[in-house]
Parts: structure tokens; C-alpha cells; sequence
């Protein structure tokens, strides 16, 4: 496997897992922030859970978009040199 798909194939597969773990926690954080029981606390837990998923998803978005820039400035810098013109 060249070592370029490697990277773009590991970066992938980070990024998927990453958005799998933020919806797990906007999940579990809405879950817990509706439970019917009277402590706050456990409440207030559940909105930081919402809150941290809010901003990792955030920063995901963000880095996402840097490595589609850096991948696609590689390989556009990957293409061979067109051939210069030539006088008849």
C-alpha cells in the first residue's frame, strides 16, 4: 500500500470513529439530561455532555476541512508538470 492512501485510509478511519464517539455522547447526554429523576446534578451532567459534543463536533468539522485542504494541496502538488510549449 503506498504510504499516501495509508495515511488518507488512517485519517479516514480516525475521523469516522471520532464522529461515531460525538454522537454516542450527544446521545447519552440527551438521555441523561431526560431522565425523570429530581437530582440537578446528574441533569447538569448530562448538558455538559451535550455542550462537549457541541464543541467536538465543532472542532471535528474544522479538522476535517484542514486535511481535505492539506490532501488536496498534496495531490494536486502530486500531478506531473505539464510540458511547455514548444515553438514550430
Amino acid at each position: 500500500m503506498d504510504p499516501v492512501e495509508f495515511i488518507r485510509w488512517l485519517i479516514t478511519i480516525v475521523v469516522v470513529i471520532a464522529w461515531f464517539v460525538f454522537l454516542l455522547a450527544w446521545i447519552v447526554g440527551w438521555l441523561i439530561k431526560g431522565l425523570p429523576i429530581p437530582f440537578l446534578r446528574v441533569k447538569k451532567l448530562g448538558g455538559r455532555f451535550i455542550e462537549d459534543a457541541v464543541w467536538a463536533a465543532f472542532w471535528l468539522a474544522m479538522g476535517t476541512t484542514v486535511f481535505a485542504i492539506i490532501a488536496y494541496i498534496t495531490s494536486s502538488l502530486q500531478l506531473p508538470m505539464p510540458q511547455p510549449p514548444s515553438m514550430p
